[in-house]
């Protein structure tokens, strides 16, 4: 029961509470505590932070700390990769005289992760870009391994490889008295091109193959006078020249150190000498550089100043 005072006969008279009312008032109730709910809730989520986003929070950094460790040790193994590949390329290869591996891209640029990681779509984009680069160094590890296994094949060969390069000088006790490159010709009086290095000597000297290898039945041409080709193997090819003699055969198996003939000054020559030339792939290369096995470095760097000289060749 529910009263009201009129104030036109200033007494208290019965309220008739109707259905449309008691509707109003509870509306106007819920309306009150929806609109403090709302006000609450905003200022609760702007202000203040709920256990369960401290914890999302809590495991967002830890994400971007792994990220960023993981990135760390991609960039590490990339740069142990690529320092392998190019050992293989540079050292490993140049050893055992194969060619290089072809189509290696240099895969080491900028690597390093730059997101801030401030949202999720971050932290999406560096693990792609984790797994981008994860992709590469798999590839380029498979490639390596591949590479080795080829090294490894080869090395099986060393021993036959080793022995057909001319390692060795022909004569002992080499006097170079003329080197590789542009010399003087001792008839024609011109500047030309010397294909080999001139070892003076005494006539009867004997002359050593300086790899394993068969004499050639190939011709070296007018003015070399007597001279013995020996083929190597592995695209080595040796030449000795202007000869007093010749102690081997065409087909003849030779073996380093074996005497193949004596030092004499036959052909286009002006004094007794050997000329002796290494082909590489039928291209004359300098013969001082193949005197490695049996020379001392000091000998070595003696020989090769001495054959740098431009002077005049004895054929």
């Amino acid at each position: 029961m529910k009263y009201k005072f009129n104030h036109k006969s200033l007494s208290f008279e019965r309220e008739e509470i109707t259905i449309k009312k008691r509707l109003k008032k509870l509306l106007t109730y819920v309306l009150i505590a929806l609109s403090f709910a709302v006000v609450t809730i905003v200022i609760y989520n702007n202000f203040f932070t709920s256990p369960k986003e401290k914890r999302l929070i809590r495991e967002l950094e830890l994400t971007s700390l792994k990220i960023d460790a993981l990135d760390r040790r991609v960039n590490l193994l990339s740069n142990v990769v690529r320092g392998l590949e190019e050992k293989d390329d540079n050292l490993y290869r140049a050893l055992l005289e194969a060619e290089p591996v072809k189509n290696r891209n240099n895969y080491i640029e900028q690597l390093h992760i730059t997101y801030d990681y401030s949202d999720i779509q971050s932290h999406s984009k560096a693990l792609r870009e984790l797994e981008r680069k994860i992709d590469i160094l798999t590839a380029h590890s498979q490639a390596q391994l591949s590479s080795y296994k080829e090294l490894w094949e080869l090395t099986q060969k060393k021993e036959a490889i080793y022995a057909s390069i001319p390692a060795i000088s022909p004569v002992k006790n080499p006097q170079v008295v003329s080197g590789f490159g542009m010399r003087y010709h001792p008839i024609y009086k011109i500047l030309r091109r010397h294909t080999g290095i001139d070892i003076i000597g005494r006539k009867g000297t004997p002359i050593y193959a300086t790899a394993d290898g068969v004499v050639s039945s190939e011709e070296a041409g007018a003015g070399y006078g007597i001279t013995v080709i020996i083929n190597h193997g592995n695209g080595y090819k040796t030449l000795y020249a202007h000869l007093s003699k010749k102690n081997v055969r065409t087909g003849q198996k030779v073996k380093r150190g074996e005497v193949i003939g004596y030092m004499g000054s036959s052909g286009l020559s002006v004094s007794s000498h050997l000329h002796y030339e290494v082909m590489k792939n039928d291209t004359k290369v300098n013969p001082v550089h193949y005197f490695f096995a049996d020379l001392t470095p000091e000998e070595y760097n003696q020989i090769l100043e001495e054959a740098s000289k431009i002077n005049q060749s004895l054929s």
